[in-house]
């Protein structure tokens, strides 16, 4: 039986890979509220705790574009189920962890994990479903995903508070095995048959070397001095490699990312809207989990219950935007929910202070949940319908690649912001409480900006729909 043109088993396709998808999102963020307790166990320092959230989203992002070309090259389900395994593998490290280097290195083997198993979720899904289908399916995907984003914080305030730190790791373990067995039982093989295809370590090595500097010279940019040779050298670098890495992939005949696909305004536009709301997202989390536990004295599980009111908002909004995708298009979708999740950010920063009553914040809380949840749906499909079928793990790759150097940025840039706040203060005492305060305004009127641009950035580029290409079957279809 074709499982994939199987009417009924087409779901049971999507259920096993969002089931994994739902994991991998949750450890965007599920760290966040267990910073503190994480940093007393393996006796982290603030620059390493940044590290633990960075090392996962920048190796996940530079090697994206790769796991998209090697699903597409060696097979989409193959490519998932080793990622699963070398997830669940890297979580187990992470739960054993007792240093603050040791577990930013199992941070980082999470993130090889996840770059293999992402940009094959999304060519699954576009080899496996067609018309008014599409839409839904990819408006679940990215409810899922936007879920696993949002429950994060409060996941792993649970776990903290009835286990330990490592639990947020150890669960994942029970969940890949799981997942692997759906995997083999219910998602069908595809690859591209196109020819002379293979890696272009030369991208990879440029784009990443060029991410890896600007993130460093951000994180450590208050620790040696913005002016320092070091911090100076390594923006230069990052310059250099970018310029190098696009110079590089417009001379291959088979590049990592195909420059040409962003001469379509709608796939570059469906992009840019990616990083620029992963950038908002992260920059906000990381320190809204902070503050919460830091400032206010909130255990991290009701600090992780706070956010649940924006998890509800996404598991709202995505579905509703899939539909309003397939029958309008996703232009104006991205457009409200940018402005709803930009305004919600800058309404937040005027309120938030030292005492501020929490609730008073839960109004927030929940538009921004639900403007995020209108973008993701369109940014996705977008994205996919701008190429074609057999190009679908590239596209993906690039996407998602996109959008964690975007959450990357996100955390690395409001730690600038708050590090230029709180300087050199002592944590907890009363001059650290109001500097700290400060320099949340200050990252929340920031990722609330940038969340408005996303917004700009819509209009101006992307086309109220995108042309669905015809689907080819897949060279190899269905087979196990």
């Amino acid at each position: 039986m074709n499982l994939v043109t199987d009417t009924n088993r087409k779901w049971w396709t999507l259920g096993a890979l969002t089931f994994s998808l739902f994991m991998i999102m949750l450890d965007n963020t599920v760290v966040n509220v267990a910073l503190p307790a994480i940093q007393v166990g393996v006796q982290a320092s603030l620059s390493q705790l940044e590290w633990v959230v960075e090392a996962y989203a920048l190796v996940y992002a530079v090697l994206l574009i790769s796991g998209g070309k090697l699903a597409d090259l060696l097979g989409r389900r193959r490519v998932f189920a080793s990622g699963l395994v070398v997830f669940t593998l890297s979580s187990l490290w992470c739960a054993l962890s007792t240093t603050g280097g040791m577990l930013i290195a199992a941070r980082g083997a999470q993130g090889i994990g996840a770059a293999l198993m992402l940009p094959a979720t999304v060519s699954i899904i576009a080899v496996t479903f067609t018309g008014k289908d599409r839409g839904l399916a990819f408006g679940i995907w990215a409810g899922v995903a936007g879920a696993g984003l949002a429950i994060g914080p409060l996941v792993g305030g649970l776990l903290v508070e009835v286990a330990n730190w490592s639990w947020i790791f150890f669960v994942n373990v029970p969940v890949g095995l799981l997942g692997l067995a759906a995997t083999f039982l219910w998602v069908p093989e595809s690859r591209d048959a196109t020819p002379n295809q293979r890696l272009d370590v030369a991208g990879l090595l440029t784009s990443g070397g060029a991410m890896f500097a600007l993130t460093y010279a951000l994180i450590e940019a208050n620790a040696h001095g913005w002016g320092s040779a070091l911090i100076v050298g390594c923006f230069v670098a990052s310059a250099v490699l970018v310029v190098a890495f696009v110079v590089i992939e417009l001379r291959q005949r088979n590049p990592m990312l195909d420059l040409s696909l962003f001469r379509d305004s709608t796939f570059a536009g469906a992009n840019a809207v990616g990083l620029l709301i992963m950038c908002a997202l992260f920059g906000f989390i990381f320190f809204m989990s902070i503050y919460l536990q830091s400032i206010r004295g909130y255990s991290p599980l009701s600090a992780g219950a706070i956010f649940l009111v924006s998890t509800v908002a996404i598991a709202i909004g995505s579905p509703i935007s899939g539909r309003l995708t397939d029958r309008f298009g996703g232009r104006w979708p991205i457009t409200i929910g940018q402005l709803l999740f930009g305004i919600s950010l800058i309404g937040i920063s005027v309120l938030i202070s030292a005492d501020v009553v929490i609730w008073t914040l839960y109004p927030w809380l929940f538009i921004g949940g639900f403007g995020f949840g209108l973008v993701l749906p369109p940014a996705t499909t977008l994205v996919v319908s701008s190429v074609s079928p057999d190009k679908t793990g590239v596209a993906s790759g690039t996407m998602q690649a996109l959008r964690q150097l975007g959450g990357a940025l996100g955390v690395a840039i409001a730690g600038a912001i708050m590090n230029a706040s709180v300087g050199m203060l002592a944590p907890h005492g009363p001059q650290y409480v109001e500097a700290f305060v400060s320099g949340l305004k200050h990252v929340l009127l920031f990722t609330g900006l940038v969340a408005i641009a996303g917004a700009v950035v819509a209009v101006v580029l992307v086309r109220r729909g995108a042309a669905e290409p015809e689907l080819a079957q897949p060279t190899s279809s269905a087979s196990r």
